[in-house]
This record gives structure tokens, sequence and C-alpha cells, in this order.
């Protein structure tokens, strides 16, 4: 048990929970850690956090967001080994998070499956924090002109109103937000917000070679395909081992911009030789 109480209205236990992982893919990635706040209906809870042994290497960028490191869980138990008692922990309730409904709960499934425990959600609710907040409190730019401006945005979806809008807010933002110190989770601070359009646009850029990212820059810099048969692989070696694949994406109907970008791709490749 816990100190922590609740107000919800339950007719069964609500197993609230988060994941750590080793990246965002539902099929390959695993947990690294799990924390389960768990509602009983007498508006007591119970709060169980556990690290895991993903048995496999957890990504640099993925440890800089969460801070937990291979060392970190080397000597921790496996998902298999304590799969059986965690569905027993989980059994009767339903399930929230924050984004779980895309995230958390199919991962959370995914590693049950793997191990031949079996893990139904078909008779549980699913709470999704997330979409509350995104329903309630909208992401849109009539919000940021609110937020940062102190506004109501009039006529919005009107071209100027919503440029001249748009303009305002990267001038709030920046008034609000230059000088503020941030701290990652391995400690480090600094101030990612400044009166610089070099920085602003380095802060935030994607890693898309071309507009529609069908092509993007990997972890090291190097550029690779973003779909199909060839995801993940390098665009250069797949023009050298299949050049047919660069003449199908010219006729199929990929973006202009897209096939400009694959086209210098090629054209580079083949003055480097």
């Amino acid at each position: 048990m816990s100190d922590l109480t609740h107000t919800l209205r339950l007719k069964k236990p609500l197993a609230i929970f988060d994941l750590e992982t080793t990246g965002v893919n539902i099929v390959r990635d695993r947990i690294v850690e799990i924390s389960v706040v768990k509602a009983l209906t007498n508006g007591k809870t119970e709060i169980k956090t556990r690290r895991i042994n993903p048995e496999m290497p957890i990504p640099l960028e993925s440890s800089l967001i969460h801070g937990i490191y291979d060392e970190d869980v080397k000597d921790a138990p496996t998902f298999k080994s304590i799969a059986k008692n965690l569905a027993s922990f989980l059994e009767g309730c339903d399930m929230g998070g924050f984004n779980s409904n895309r995230f958390d709960i199919p991962l959370l499934v995914e590693e049950f499956l793997r191990v031949g425990v079996d893990f139904d959600m078909k008779n549980r609710k699913a709470i999704d924090a997330q979409r509350i907040f995104h329903m309630m409190e909208p992401r849109n730019l009539g919000a940021a002109y609110q937020f940062y401006c102190g506004k109501k945005l009039e006529n919005a979806h009107s071209a100027e109103a919503d440029t001249i809008a748009t303009f305002e807010v990267l001038q709030g933002q920046i008034n609000k937000y230059e000088g503020v110190k941030v701290v990652d989770a391995d400690g480090n601070e600094s101030e990612p917000i400044q009166n610089d359009m070099g920085v602003l646009h380095a802060l935030t850029a994607s890693n898309q070679i071309d507009f529609a990212g069908r092509m993007v820059f990997n972890q090291k810099g190097e550029e690779v395909f973003n779909f199909g048969k060839h995801k993940d692989k390098l665009v250069v070696e797949v023009l050298q081992k299949e050049p047919s694949f660069y003449d199908w994406m010219m006729k199929a109907e990929f973006p202009l911009d897209t096939k400009r970008r694959l086209t210098e791709i090629k054209l580079r490749a083949l003055t480097q030789r």
C-alpha cells in the first residue's frame, strides 16, 4: 500500500502505468522499466516499479531521455521472469496512462505475447489521459496564440490571420523561454531557446531528407529509406545493388521533391566512384 489516495469512482481497479523502453518500435523494442499505480475501489493505491533487463542494448538516444543505461539493468530480471507476477498484479484491472492507447498498452501486450502469457484487453477499459488533455486543451494555433500572446485568434484559418498569429507566437515563445534552463535526463543543463534562427532551426528541424519523409537521416547521419522493403537501408547501397528501384520510384506516384532528392543522391554517388 501507499499514502497516495484517490477519488475516482471505480467498479474495478484501475492500473495507471508507464513504460521506459529501448525505443518506440512496438515490435522491436523492449521494456527497461515499468511503474504501475494500481487504484483500488476503496480509494487506496498500490505502487510498484521495476527495472527490467531488455536482453538487448539500450540505444544511447533512449538512455539520454530516460536516464537508464545498460549497466543499470544488467542484473535486473528479464520480462519473462516477471511476466506471470505482473499479469497477476494487473488481473481484473482496467488500464490507463499517457499516450497509453498508442504506445504503452500495445507494447506491454506485445511483451506478454512474446513470453507466452495471456494478457487480453478485451474485457478491460483503456483510459488515455493524453487524449483527454488534447481534447480539452487543444494544441492548435488558436490555443498557442491565447497562451503566448494572451489574445483570441479571430478569423482562424484565414491565411493572413494565421500567418500574423504564428509570427506573434514565435516572438512570444522566444520572449518566454529565452534564457530558461532545462536539464536532460543525464543532468546536462542547457538553454535551448535563443533568439537565433540557426539555433531554432537546429531545435525544430526534422531528420527528413525530402518533405514527404520517404528518406531520412539515421542516427549516424546517413541517408536511409524510410518506407517499404528497404526501410532503414542506406539509399546509396540500395541504388547500387538494385538500380531498378530508382526507376520504379521515378515512375511511381512519389512527390517531385522526393524524386529530386533521390536523383541528387544518385548523382552524387556516381561522381564519388
